[in-house]
């Protein structure tokens, strides 16, 4: 407990000093600002300096693209800002200076480098210096995180968008988010029902008659014949309640990972498929499964309807992300609103990505997809 209150502590004073610094720079940029506002150049790029340094020493602002009317009233105002942190700050100083300047006396020659009564120094005017000024090396000290925060304040009222207008596009966001999730659920699971019973409930009818037909064979060659006609009817049967079960969640992903995974995609599919992926290490069960279906689908969705070559697989990570590449040299013209597109749209947003189609008629076809994973 001791040595967390310690930390907490210690990161008080670094943030402490963090401000103190932002404003120090910012005191200069204030009058820069006044200006660059009053000549109307160069107020866009002196305004995002500005928005970097709040985000370098305080936090991040969210802003609307910056337009030159918006930064200029921005800085027309700042500069107010920028001369009360000043103010502050010299204030500080000055009274800090104060401050050591008594303690070193008191160190030095017994005495508060005050008037001295006799050998004594006044008490009445060690309290009408002390008293006052700790009193203003707090109300001062306790002003830097205030005027940052005003800082903050005025940067987000002029330029941004506030905290809670950010939530409340949050919620929305997700409520959408969830409402997509739970349709692309429902669709998934209306296309395994049909693949059942337009697939394998038909192949498991049609072996049941085989089988009837070979009880009630009169000759053994014809038994033998229904009988192979039966068996073979069984492996089909068994190789697409597998594709089933494949689409449903892929068994290889849990025991080999995305490479082998990915790897049998790209053996049972009807065109050839290039995998190109640059992931060093997983990024986890949940991401690895998006990745899969994403690139299952498009894959799938490229070989039904465009009719390519080859399509190429690119998967490798960024700062915070990792961006998926599916191309074909197909016959492009692919309508990002269809329902196979659409689902794979809803299944990245599920988890906050980003997803993009690029398919001119003629081709080729790009999609794109990209997954947060901090």
């Amino acid at each position: 407990m001791h040595q967390d209150e310690q930390l907490s502590a210690g990161s008080l004073v670094r943030t402490w000093f963090r401000m103190l610094f932002g404003l120090t720079i910012g005191s200069v940029t204030g009058l820069l600002g006044l200006a660059a506002a009053a000549l109307g150049t160069g107020t866009i790029r002196l305004t995002e300096y500005e928005l970097r340094r709040i985000a370098r020493f305080d936090r991040a602002v969210y802003t609307t693209p910056l337009g030159k009317g918006g930064c200029r009233r921005y800085l027309a105002a700042r500069w107010l800002v920028g001369l009360l942190g000043a103010g502050v700050i010299c204030m500080l100083l000055f009274w800090y200076a104060v401050a050591i300047s008594m303690v070193t006396a008191w160190l030095f020659d017994g005495t508060w480098g005050l008037v001295k009564d006799g050998d004594h120094v006044s008490a009445e005017l060690l309290a009408l210096v002390t008293i006052p000024g700790a009193l203003v090396i707090f109300v001062t000290t306790a002003g830097v995180p205030g005027v940052a925060a005003l800082d903050r304040w005025l940067a987000t009222t002029v330029l941004g968008t506030s905290q809670q207008t950010l939530l409340r596009q949050r919620v929305a966001e997700l409520t959408s988010t969830r409402a997509d999730v739970i349709e692309a659920i429902d669709d998934e699971r209306r296309r395994i029902e049909r693949d059942l019973h337009d697939g394998v409930q038909q192949r498991l009818v049609a072996l049941g008659m085989l089988i009837g037909r070979a009880r009630r064979a009169k000759d053994d060659e014809q038994l033998q014949q229904l009988l192979r006609q039966a068996h073979d009817t069984a492996g089909e049967t068994i190789d697409e309640l597998r594709e089933v079960a494949t689409r449903v969640y892929p068994a290889v992903l849990d025991d080999s990972g995305l490479d082998a995974a990915l790897e049998v995609l790209a053996e049972r599919s009807s065109v050839r498929v290039d995998i190109g992926n640059e992931l060093k290490t997983s990024p986890g069960t949940a991401l690895e499964t998006v990745i899969y279906f994403v690139v299952s689908e498009a894959v799938n969705n490229a070989a039904k309807y465009a009719d390519p070559s080859v399509v190429e697989v690119s998967l490798w990570p960024g700062k915070d992300d990792i961006t998926i590449m599916v191309w074909d040299d197909g016959i492009g013209g692919a309508d990002p609103t269809g329902t196979g597109l659409s689902g794979l749209a809803r299944r990245v947003k599920a988890v906050d990505g980003d997803f993009e189609v690029t398919s001119p008629l003629g081709g080729p076809t790009t999609i794109y997809a990209r997954l947060p994973c901090g």
